[in-house]
């Protein structure tokens, strides 16, 4: 069960690019701005969300496009069915992302039905030092891969949230009735987002459990609640501090202040506080814990941007080992072939160069 058939247009530097053929490892290799994590960035935009990068759908849009991209892919399913998913703006709506599943209109939330994509990116290296509300967002983006229904969740509570914020800080004394309906709401919303996020921890921790300590650093994961964890105890708090709120202008408790806490277990350290290779080898321990978890239902794909470059030859071998064990299609990008000499011989190979990509191997 894979992705192929992919084709990008005006996406960024790729005004008409198609790959096919694609394998269980496929290596997009070029110099950098060739154009390799754009490719990731659209495959990425095949799940719920906004994709690796979440820029704004304007800046995903290539010059030659009039303001508008496009992304298709088929998904093999097994048995020789397929299904054609495709996601990108119109010229009559270019602010707002388009789905089609099988030519007929979907929301975002129904890609996530078929398929688990989970990505590591350079930019995720700063994570553990990060703020809250980044890693936050990539917990979420975790549970959604193992339960798309997450962000049906988290929209519903961010939603609710903002027009609490916004009646606490009005002028007006906001009616109690009307904060009694949104508070509900938020419960709602807040007590299944929070139980998604416990979830995709406990699944994660008990993944992790039995790793060994190398090659990659094991770390150990905790959920911290920002508040009640069920409706009826975020309802009872929210309540009760309003006036706290009110003076403050916005909601000082619930899951938007919701905490992932790491340490690698080794040492028993905060992970902000480890090694710059230390909390890269944590980071892919996780991704390839979430990875196996997420490629036990719907098909998998993970996306790796520039990961072996910085790894040594004993942990590139072992992450290779572990991929290819994994059932999950994988995606990675690299200026050259030399540090996948391991793959080569069993991966898809696109040279990228200005936008445009072909197939040598």
């Amino acid at each position: 069960m894979a992705l192929d058939r992919i084709t990008l247009s005006t996406f960024r530097n790729h005004a008409a690019t198609r790959l096919d053929g694609a394998a269980h490892f496929n290596l997009l290799v070029g110099e950098n701005g060739a154009g390799k994590t754009n490719v990731l960035e659209a495959l990425s935009l095949l799940a719920p969300g906004r994709g690796l990068r979440r820029a704004p759908l304007a800046e995903m849009a290539g010059q030659s496009g009039g303001g508008t991209f496009a992304i298709s892919a088929t998904l093999r399913t097994g048995d020789d069915a397929t299904v054609q998913l495709g996601t990108g703006t119109q010229p009559d709506a270019p602010a707002r992302r388009v789905v089609q599943i099988n030519g007929a209109g979907a929301s975002a939330l129904a890609l996530g039905e078929w398929l688990a994509i989970g990505w590591l990116t350079p930019a995720m290296d700063r994570l553990f030092a990060d703020t809250a509300s980044a890693r936050r967002r990539y917990l979420d983006r975790l549970a959604v891969a193992l339960d798309p229904t997450h962000a049906r969740h988290a929209s519903q509570y961010e939603a609710a949230l903002r027009e609490r914020n916004r009646l606490l800080a009005d002028a007006a004394e906001p009616d109690p009735v009307w904060l009694d309906s949104i508070e509900a709401q938020m419960a709602e919303g807040g007590a299944a987002l929070a139980a998604g996020r416990e979830g995709v921890i406990a699944a994660l921790s008990a993944a992790l459990a039995d790793l060994p300590d190398e090659p990659f650093a094991r770390p150990d994961l905790t959920y911290v609640a920002g508040g009640g964890t069920s409706a009826d105890a975020l309802r009872a708090e929210w309540r009760r501090g309003r006036g706290r709120d009110r003076a403050a202008g916005r909601t000082l408790t619930g899951p938007h202040r919701d905490e992932l806490n790491v340490q690698m277990a080794a040492k028993s350290m905060p992970a902000a506080q480890c090694s710059t290779g230390e909390q890269k080898a944590m980071l892919i321990a996780i991704t390839l814990a979430h990875a196996g978890l997420a490629a036990g239902g719907r098909p998998g794909v993970l996306l790796l941007d520039e990961v072996a470059a910085h790894l040594d030859p004993l942990r590139r071998a072992a992450l290779f080992e572990r991929l290819r064990a994994g059932g999950s299609q994988v995606w990675l990008t690299g200026t050259e072939t030399a540090p996948f000499a391991d793959i080569l011989d069993e991966a898809a190979v696109w040279q990228v160069a200005g936008g445009t990509v072909e197939r040598v191997a």
